[in-house]
């Protein structure tokens, strides 16, 4: 049986307490924050569970959707063997040894199984500085420190990321995936960043239509 995203009430009755989330095991917390983060509380991805892709891997996408993601949302706990099986499977596909002991940037994770394993299209085109448009799945906030940003939202971060590294959204993405800066264990740019439940990307479009803030009518230049 498959199961639905935890939503609202039910997702704190299953998902809050002890024994809660995915179990982390030999530096797997990158995997483990980032499937939880797809896959708990929304289904905009489940087509990475059942979609027969291109070059989709079916044994990858049956251990990702029946040992991970339906014991999720079904009981709110995956035990770390579950992960270490997917982790295994992506070291054969991936070329690369260290994926079942070695800490890794989630957006390496994400382009293996999305690209490489289960053959999906893109999520994002991004044009910087009117150059040529690039495909990602996932976007990385890159910024300096901003003495004015204690406590920032999600909102603001990508907002001063994208203006500091001339990005533009070259259309709306179906799935905006965002990694939030990380420094590792002995630096954190912020202590805490607060997640903002709706993500206002009109600014970040390209050529997209906007009211000018003086006047009301459709905008003709844009200030940095």
């Amino acid at each position: 049986d498959s199961f639905p995203p935890l939503r609202n009430e039910a997702a704190v009755r299953v998902l809050r307490g002890r024994m809660k989330g995915i179990q982390g095991h030999c530096n797997s917390c990158y995997m483990d924050a980032a499937l939880f983060s797809l896959f708990s509380c929304t289904s905009v991805l489940d087509s990475m569970l059942f979609k027969p892709f291109l070059l989709c891997d079916r044994n990858v996408q049956s251990i990702l959707r029946d040992e991970i993601v339906n014991p999720l949302r079904k009981t709110g706990f995956v035990r770390a063997g579950s992960v270490m099986h997917l982790r295994e499977q992506l070291t054969e596909k991936g070329q690369c040894s260290s994926f079942t002991n070695a800490e890794k940037d989630p957006e390496e994770f994400l382009n293996l199984i999305m690209h490489q394993v289960l053959g999906i299209e893109p999520l994002l085109k991004l044009q910087s500085g009117g150059q040529k448009e690039q495909d990602c799945y996932c976007y990385q906030i890159f910024m300096d420190k901003q003495e004015d940003l204690v406590v920032p939202d999600v909102q603001q971060l990508v907002e001063h990321s994208f203006l500091s590294s001339d990005l533009k959204l070259v259309e709306i993405p179906s799935c905006f995936i965002i990694q939030m800066p990380r420094f590792g264990k002995e630096y954190k740019m912020f202590s805490k960043i607060i997640p903002s439940l709706e993500l206002d990307i009109t600014d970040l479009l390209l050529d997209s239509p906007r009211e000018c803030c003086m006047c009301g009518d459709v905008a003709t230049l844009e200030c940095s």
